[in-house]
């Protein structure tokens, strides 16, 4: 009997012991870093591709330039290459449902690009997709990727959005449509997934 009363005594003291630490060990929500949650908690339902094709004005002179060059080529760059090595541009560049510079504007690319090789045209595209009509006004995407200008089509990362493409990510191909020494027009096809 004393053995059992024993058994009993200590399995009690367990049980107490045990259930101490659980709830000594759980946390508000409040001192919780992160947790998982679940899509539809967000109020999201499912996901979707979409496409966007649009047309991109970069217009580097002019009393309506729309990149503008702030910060020149380093003071190391080799002065043989027909690049501009280090060269830095912000742009604020329009885009377009037509190659027309003055066809409808459906928003602005923001944000800057950089020479980034010594030996060819390539820009690192640090980019923001302002969308300012239909469905997708207001809402943005963010282009971060290597545009190796000089190649037929270039395809950059698409790494998030707001907005409609809340989550987004996918791809934008360029193409060059014209270029001249002050006005380059460049064909997107934006291919996204993102929640809806």
């Amino acid at each position: 009997m004393a053995s059992s009363m024993l058994k009993t005594h200590s399995f009690i003291l367990f049980l107490i012991l045990f259930f101490i630490t659980v709830i000594a060990g759980r946390r508000s929500d409040s001192e919780v870093f992160g947790k998982y949650l679940s899509i539809s908690s967000l109020g999201l339902k499912r996901e979707r591709l979409s496409h966007l094709h649009f047309y991109f004005h970069d217009v580097i002179s002019g009393k309506n330039a729309t990149a503008i060059r702030v910060a020149a080529e380093a003071p190391l760059t080799n002065r043989s290459s027909p690049f501009i090595f280090g060269d830095v541009y912000v742009v604020d560049d329009p885009l377009t449902i037509e190659p027309d510079f003055n066809s409808k504007m459906v928003g602005k690319a923001q944000g800057s690009y950089v020479v980034v090789s010594q030996g060819e045209l390539s820009l690192l595209m640090v980019l923001n997709f302002a969308f300012t009509e239909g469905k997708y006004n207001g809402s943005t995407l963010s282009v971060l990727g290597r545009n190796e200008v000089l190649s037929a089509v270039r395809e950059m990362p698409i790494v998030g959005g707001s907005g409609v493409f809340r989550f987004g990510r996918g791809y934008a191909q360029a193409k060059t449509h014209s270029i001249t020494q002050i006005h380059a027009i460049v064909e997107y096809n934006v291919f996204v997934f993102h929640y809806c």
